[in-house]
């Protein structure tokens, strides 16, 4: 007779070594799972969050990958308390999902199959996710599946972490990797009665993660070759993805074959799939080369090109070809009556000098930057005009970006590189200040031996600075930099030379330094949080982007933009918008800004009913005054200087305090409404004592 193993002691961590039924106990190497243990972590996490967030040191008993991973759940807001995932039961988003992830769930069906009737009994269930973290497909135990509705691991169920925080699908999609978690690992409180081992699915094309696959139950089916089991079944599923696309690439060379008699051997040739991803390159000039791939073609791996159209038209195609393209010849390939990729071909030229081809990719990238900053307002073309004009400046070497957040500093940081380039390969390097922990800012920015600190690299580790060497180097939230680091970055920018941390050598480097920042750095310099030469240093010349609600019709042609955009992408229709909705998205704050819209349109993309748009399908906040007025007043209390009450510092107080009672607490809503990142937040609900429990 097997004995039961004790739940409540076992050894675990990612790869299994070997079990002991006679002792009770599961070795699975050298951390110590205990159910009390880690549940009193758990327990002493919660009742002291911010503390224990910041806390880099974690429980022995408990694993760092746990433990960072509670800490993203509190910091995103997720209700430990919660006892399910969000589900969506929309029979049409459920339809929209099955048809959007058509090759995967195809590619899932024979290891599905196979192993669906060996689970059955088992306590176990086997389940399907796509790149969301949103459950496709789900078979095995009929109890378990049956128990899993009611924490919603079935169909349409979403399972990142940003919707239920620790677990086993939504870890492996976050760190990349094969995960399990069992049990009072679970952040939320409604799963702790379950384990699960999750391992993320790859496209074999790209290397991006497209899946995960998942064995979930009761915590009593935790058996140490869980993890192994599905990390199998992704291989079978990335194999089968594999031999999909080798076969489609078969048969889109043989429709270009046969529908272009006129291609010459000496014309460069790339055959994209229906995705818009090259598949097949051969003797593409350089000039189109170096502008389709950030670097040369490695076989087997794709590169994103275009957005196909839903029709098959050669005039629909060339419309779509980006800006870069416009010079090559394409084909529609159809399969089986649909359009399924392309052919590009661009005909042999002449050589030009070396000289001319570089001027020819400067001009054709800082026209396709240019082109990607969408709005015809005044005060956005006077920012683009200063960004060009810096572009061209060979003395300039730092350049400060100022805006609120979600205006679209990166692209003027980009259109700087764009203009700025000398070779095909210069880098370009951005790095969000206010993502980065304050012990780890030295070693990011300006790299480290082998053993300069404990958990330094053995090898060591090069900076952004050394990374962008030849290139730019982009500084987003550079006021999120702490006081002490200051005099290091400015060190950097006057001398050209970086110093590793625990290295005597410097190192030089040839960096233009964009910096950008959503704070007022005069404000933070009076505030003794930011150093003045600093400032100077890097804001010789500053380009403010202005807020969209300051940018008139440019929402109507934003809004114009992201729908042709989105509904290319997704091979539909646009969306119809009414004069009353557009003109009430006229009218709007729009506190979030570009970024905002965009996702607007998109969420109306995936939501509305149907492709006409009218003021019921709008969000509440933009449609009723009462909402629209209270938006603008917590977007004004934070911006505004000139607040009743005193200072800047507790005008942005009192801000965070209203989003926090409108958003009843919930930190992603509030940073959303903020325009912060989370972060960001978290640091300033630290710095003002503000906890969410007031409201």
């Amino acid at each position: 007779m097997k004995r039961a193993i004790d739940p409540n002691h076992m050894k675990i961590d990612a790869l299994p070594a070997r079990a002991s039924l006679a002792t009770g106990k599961m070795v699975l190497g050298n951390i110590d799972y205990d159910e009390r243990a880690t549940m009193r972590a758990w327990e002493n996490f919660l009742a002291d969050e911010p503390k224990c967030a910041r806390d880099p040191v974690h429980p022995s008993h408990v694993r760092s990958l746990i433990h960072d991973s509670w800490y993203r759940s509190a910091t995103g807001g997720i209700n430990a308390q919660g006892v399910e995932a969000p589900l969506s039961s929309d029979r049409d988003e459920i339809e929209y999902l099955t048809r959007a992830n058509a090759e995967l769930l195809s590619a899932a069906r024979r290891s599905f199959a196979s192993l669906g009737q060996l689970l059955d009994g088992t306590g176990a269930m086997l389940v399907l996710a796509d790149s969301d973290g949103v459950l496709i497909d789900a078979i095995g135990d009929k109890k378990t599946l049956h128990d899993g509705m009611d924490i919603h691991l079935a169909i349409g169920g979403k399972w990142n972490e940003d919707a239920v925080g620790t677990n086993g699908i939504g870890t492996a999609l976050w760190t990349g990797e094969p995960t399990f978690v069992h049990a009072a690992e679970h952040f939320c409180a409604g799963i702790k009665s379950w384990t699960c081992a999750g391992a993320p699915i790859r496209d074999p094309l790209d290397g991006k993660i497209i899946g995960v696959v998942d064995l979930s139950g009761y915590s009593p089916i935790f058996r140490p070759h869980n993890t192994a089991l599905v990390a199998a079944t992704a291989r079978q599923i990335e194999k089968a993805l594999a031999e999909q696309q080798q076969e489609q690439r078969t048969r889109l060379l043989e429709a270009f074959i046969s529908s272009a008699p006129s291609y010459r051997r000496k014309d460069g040739l790339v055959i994209v799939d229906h995705r818009g991803r090259a598949i097949f390159c051969n003797n593409v000039p350089d000039g189109e080369k170096t502008e389709m791939v950030d670097g040369p073609m490695e076989p087997g791996r794709g590169r994103w090109l275009m957005n196909l159209p839903s029709s098959g038209s050669e005039a629909d195609l060339a419309r779509a070809l980006p800006a870069h393209l416009r010079s090559c010849h394409i084909t529609p390939l159809k399969l089986d009556g649909d359009l399924r990729g392309a052919a590009l071909v661009f005909p042999s030229v002449p050589a030009v000098s070396s000289v001319a081809v570089v001027h020819r990719e400067v001009n054709k990238h800082l026209q396709d930057a240019v082109a990607m900053i969408v709005g015809e307002s005044e005060a956005l073309q006077a920012a683009v005009d200063v960004a060009c004009r810096v572009t061209r400046s060979g003395s300039l070497t730092s350049l400060l970006i100022e805006g609120e957040t979600g205006v679209g500093k990166e692209l003027f940081a980009r259109l700087v590189h764009a203009g700025s380039r000398r070779t095909a390969n210069d880098p370009f390097i951005a790095i969000n200040c206010g993502a980065i922990t304050r012990d780890l800012f030295g070693s990011e920015l300006f790299g480290h031996v082998a053993g300069a600190f404990t958990g330094a690299s053995r090898e060591g580790k090069p900076g952004v600075f050394e990374l962008a060497n030849g290139g730019v180097l982009s500084l987003d939230e550079i006021g999120e930099l702490p006081l002490e680091i200051q005099p290091f970055l400015l060190r950097v920018l006057e001398e050209r030379v970086v110093h590793r941390i625990g290295d005597s050598r410097g190192r030089p480097v040839d960096v233009r330094l964009v910096a950008s920042t959503n704070r007022d750095l005069k404000q933070e310099i009076a505030a003794g949080r930011f150093r003045r030469d600093l400032y100077y240093r890097i804001g010789a010349v500053s380009i403010t982007v202005p807020p969209l609600r300051k940018r008139g019709e440019d929402v109507l042609l934003l809004i114009e933009h992201f729908n042709r955009q989105i509904a290319t992408a997704a091979g539909e229709d646009p969306l119809e918008f009414s004069h009353d909705a557009l003109d009430a998205l006229l009218a709007y704050h729009w506190p979030g800004n570009v970024r905002e819209l965009k996702n607007l349109v998109g969420r109306l993309h995936v939501l509305a009913h149907g492709r006409d748009i009218g003021l019921r399908d709008l969000p509440e906040e933009i449609t009723a005054p009462s909402s629209e007025l209270s938006t603008a007043s917590v977007d004004d209390a934070a911006s505004s200087p000139e607040l009743p009450g005193g200072t800047l510092l507790e005008a942005e107080r009192q801000a965070m305090k209203t989003a926090l009672a409108a958003e009843g607490g919930n930190l992603s809503r509030v940073a959303r409404r903020l325009g912060i990142s989370r972060p960001t937040l978290y640091r300033k609900l630290d710095q003002y004592g503000i906890r969410r429990g007031f409201v």
